[in-house]
């Protein structure tokens, strides 16, 4: 199976979808201030790519969403115009860390998921769907719009935003609760969550690599935003003992509602001894990416797990458990589990379900 370059550096590309009202533009311009020193560049509408200085031009958006007649970026704009946006936001000289689509309220997200993972672009990664919904007009968005349900059973992250202003903000979170496959739910008002959930953060020292695996333990935080760690949980995971293939890809595809997002590397010892595996995992989405093993990187695998009512004791003790208990002991099927999720770059891209 052919393996993607690893010099390539991907950008995550994260769907920002909800109806008229629920709050994505302020969620996006939360994230424009809280972005840590990372610089996002957004899609909005079909106005075009446009590139925003996360520390600079934070709020921006707010007078620039455009929506036209037939309001929705997917009918607005092909698999290959929307190329042309990612290609020009994910170049090199940008700086660009995420990308952000903000669609229209009446967009698709199915759709977007797919021009997403259509791209032909090696610089880009599906991120995820999140989904905001008004927690205060619910009800009513529902009964409007039946189809709220199907979005919300797509979605990877559902933000359930203006709690402040909803009577009965738990039964509404309950609600939303019952009606997700997998998906983290996260309240929140003013659109305020964490970053963490969509994009790393970037240090303040030069980041090594993709994986921010400090990134949970010395991102500073001021005191507004002590608020937004109670709403999710996170895991670091360390191992000098390779991870057995097998087990690891039945930890993942049993992975418990709630868990977001799962990034790292891994190291499966005698199993593939010249490479090591970026594991990229957002909601349902599994990918893998092998990187040659360089002389001077430690044979670790270092994995940081972020999710909403997640158990991160029990998770740490399932990935315990994945460790290779007879490292020179290698099943010649081991890896096929793990490499169903390696693209070959000449193979159709893996859509979302239905």
């Amino acid at each position: 199976m052919s393996q993607p370059s690893s010099g390539i550096r991907q950008i995550p590309v994260v769907v920002l979808a909800g109806f008229l009202g629920s709050g994505k533009t302020t969620l996006l311009n939360h994230l424009l201030h809280r972005s840590g020193g990372s610089r996002i560049g957004a899609i909005v509408n079909d106005f075009g790519a446009i590139e925003i200085d996360a520390m600079a031009v934070a709020g921006a958006l707010g007078d620039s969403t455009v929506s036209l007649g037939n309001g929705c970026l997917c009918c607005a704009v092909d698999v290959g115009e929307l190329d042309g946006y990612l290609a020009k936001l994910a170049a090199p000289s940008t700086g660009i860390d995420v990308i952000v689509i903000e669609a229209s309220g009446l967009a698709e997200p199915q759709e977007l998921m797919r021009m997403v993972l259509a791209s032909e672009h090696p610089g880009i990664v599906y991120g995820g769907l999140v989904e905001v919904v008004d927690a205060a007009e619910f009800d009513d968005t529902r009964a409007r719009h039946p189809e709220i349900d199907r979005h919300l059973a797509l979605a990877d992250l559902v933000v359930v935003n203006k709690l402040d202003r909803a009577a009965d903000g738990d039964r509404v979170l309950g609600l939303v609760r019952s009606l997700v496959d997998r998906a983290a739910v996260v309240p929140a008002s003013y659109g305020r969550i964490d970053p963490e959930f969509l994009f790393d953060c970037r240090p303040s020292e030069e980041r090594i690599g993709q994986l921010s695996f400090d990134d949970l333990h010395h991102h500073g935080h001021d005191d507004h935003s002590a608020h937004l760690h109670a709403a999710y949980d996170s895991l670091a995971f360390s191992s000098e003992v390779p991870m057995d293939p097998r087990r690891l890809m039945q930890f993942l595809d049993s992975r418990p509602v709630g868990l977001y997002r799962i990034k790292g590397y891994v190291d499966f010892g005698a199993y593939d001894t010249r490479n090591r595996y970026a594991v990229h995992a957002v909601g349902r989405f599994l990918r893998f990416y092998p990187e040659m093993w360089k002389p001077e990187d430690p044979r670790l695998t270092q994995l940081v797990l972020i999710g909403s009512g997640i158990d991160a004791p029990a998770l740490g003790k399932e990935l315990e458990a994945c460790k290779s208990d007879a490292p020179h002991t290698v099943d010649e099927h081991g890896m096929w589990g793990v490499l169903r999720y390696v693209q070959d770059p000449e193979e159709e891209p893996v859509e979302p379900p239905a």
